[in-house]
């Protein structure tokens, strides 16, 4: 089973995104609140997949984003922000993150998560 960790300082936020990626595959989920943590977490579970938030206290998701392609340059993480600014994505995108998805659409996010773990059955 794949193993996600939710980087959110919103536990509603994390709590949301579990439920619409539980509602068609089944996943191990682990949640990080802040950068800081979530660099933490990383480097001692290794998960599969990475979604974090971008504005975070204590710790933003691009300075996480940073550390985490530094210690692992295979890491796959899906950035998501409400604050989806054409310059927030490139520099996520150019940092290292694999995919962006602006909050709280989520458009396609199960489907975007599929296609990272390579468990996709889109053609």
């Amino acid at each position: 089973m794949p193993t996600i960790l939710l980087v959110d300082d919103s536990r509603f936020m994390r709590q949301w995104i579990k439920k619409i990626l539980q509602q068609n595959s089944t996943y191990h989920m682990i949640e990080a609140k802040n950068g800081r943590q979530a660099v933490d977490i990383y480097k001692v579970k290794q998960p599969d997949l990475v979604i974090m938030d971008i504005v975070m206290h204590n710790g933003s998701g691009l300075d996480a984003l940073k550390e985490i392609i530094t210690f692992d340059a295979s890491a796959k993480v899906i950035m998501c922000s409400s604050m989806g600014t054409k310059q927030h994505v490139l520099e996520a995108l150019d940092i290292g993150a694999k995919d962006f998805v602006v909050k709280p659409f989520f458009d396609g996010l199960h489907e975007r998560v599929e296609k990272q773990l390579g468990t996709s059955t889109l053609g």
